[in-house]
């Protein structure tokens, strides 16, 4: 029997005066993909933030367990080496800072939560080498700095990298599909895919089904007006894609 990874009860989350997420419940066990989707302004992208940990967003009741523990009071760094992992829509550019040096610091702080010994450079390296080949990145981007002149295509792929440095045991992949061309969102779902393990387990935020025809969910959730109003197997992408959410909905 799977292990339940990420457990979500009666979760309301707001920024400012506005609240987003009204009522969240959620579970995901060990070794499923779960797709979430829904219109524009549904909660999509709050939920992974909150999920994370961003600031700007105010948890106003409900729980969220992470491996059987309250997440709700760790900061973002004490989440990521719990094993959670956001992909961002939009991921950051952060110049003077090179991938290398980003990484390696990244990997040895989750090395030392876990009582390990810090991988020395040659080991390290050895090791982005590896994980580079998984998302086809020319190991020239080592050097470069963090998504600093990188396509949108790239800055996806240096996202799948970076999951796959850290081997988180939940990803959450913000719209990760969002401005990719289909060679990219190849790459970059093949990835995913290559990391997955019976362990691990995988949140897919997407509006369109073209992803997951390439990461494909064992789960679909239907997220609209900050609750999952509907819930089902694969084919529910489907019927989304041909008939839109109105029929959710009404």
């Amino acid at each position: 029997m799977s292990n339940t990874i990420l457990k979500i009860r009666g979760l309301h989350a707001s920024v400012g005066d506005k609240e987003i997420l009204k009522g969240i419940d959620l579970e995901v066990k060990e070794g499923e993909v779960h797709a979430i989707m829904g219109p524009n302004g549904s909660g999509k992208s709050t939920l992974s933030s909150v999920l994370a940990g961003r600031d700007t967003f105010e948890v106003t009741s409900g729980s969220i367990e992470f491996n059987g523990k309250d997440i709700i009071g760790m900061t973002p760094e004490q989440r990521s080496v719990e094993g959670l992992f956001l992909g961002f829509q939009y991921p950051i550019e952060i110049p003077g800072v090179t991938n290398v040096n980003f990484m390696r610091t990244a990997l040895n702080e989750h090395r030392k939560y876990k009582g390990l010994e810090p991988l020395n450079a040659a080991e390290f390296l050895k090791l982005m080498r590896q994980k580079m080949e998984i998302v086809e990145m020319n190991p020239s981007f080592s050097s470069r700095g963090v998504n600093v002149g990188f396509s949108g295509g790239e800055k996806k792929r240096n996202e799948i990298f970076q999951m796959a440095m850290l081997e988180p045991k939940l990803a959450i992949l913000d719209e990760t599909d969002s401005g990719l061309d289909v060679d990219a969102l190849r790459i970059v779902a093949t990835g995913v895919n290559k990391l997955k393990r019976p362990d691990t387990s995988t949140i897919v935020i997407t509006h369109y089904q073209r992803l997951l025809d390439y990461i494909v969910p064992d789960i679909v959730h239907i997220l609209y007006n900050g609750r999952i109003i509907h819930t089902a197997g694969k084919e529910l992408a489907l019927e989304v894609e041909q008939k839109g959410y109105d029929w959710l909905i009404k």
